[in-house]
């Protein structure tokens, strides 16, 4: 029984190379690492779409039931923003065949159902002091993922939209202090 050589081979054994086992070839790490850097995205965008999604539902509260004139604007402004950036969101999300939620999930549900129970000034103080929280975790995930992710369009999404998530945050911690919306766009020009 004959076997065939490479030319060269000179019966010699082939040896494996550094790189040259296919278990161990760059593209085979680069493939197994970007779809590590793709899920840590995916999962920025499903968080954000989540949070964001909230926030618009918790805006609608407070634009309603706030009893307030500064939190009824604030929570319209969340309306406003959080739709512009949800809609954004999908759009960098379409492009990176990645999907979002679109519905509340019942952690999130659960929130906005114990809001909603409450009226006069313990909703804005409710819905307040969750918009100062909310709004910490978001402005540092947002930075994290504007510094650190790997989606060039998903980091791209994260750092445009750091700002305005700071400005919310301000905007919170006024009200949180007992200044009103006026006095923070005052202070802002």
């Amino acid at each position: 029984m004959a076997f065939a050589q490479a030319p060269g081979s000179m019966g010699q054994p082939s040896r494996t190379m550094p790189g040259n086992n296919p278990t161990n070839q760059p593209g085979m790490i680069n493939d197994t690492t970007q779809m590590k850097m793709k899920a840590d995205d995916k999962k920025f965008l499903q968080d954000a779409a989540m949070g964001g999604l909230a926030q618009v539902a918790m805006g609608k509260l407070a634009a309603e039931k706030g009893s307030s004139d500064a939190v009824k604007q604030y929570g319209q402004k969340m309306v406003d923003d959080h739709t512009k950036a949800n809609d954004e969101m999908k759009q960098v999300a379409s492009t990176q065949s990645m999907t979002i939620p679109d519905t509340l999930d019942s952690r999130h549900q659960s929130r906005i159902d114990k809001l909603s129970k409450l009226s006069g000034e313990a909703f804005d103080k409710a819905y307040v002091k969750a918009q100062v929280k909310d709004h910490e975790e978001d402005v540092r995930a947002f930075q994290d993922e504007a510094q650190n992710g790997n989606n060039a369009a998903v980091r791209d999404f994260a750092s445009k939209t750091v700002p305005t998530l700071q400005e919310h945050l301000t905007m919170a911690k006024d009200l949180s202090k007992g200044k009103t919306a006026s006095n923070t766009a005052d202070r802002s020009q």
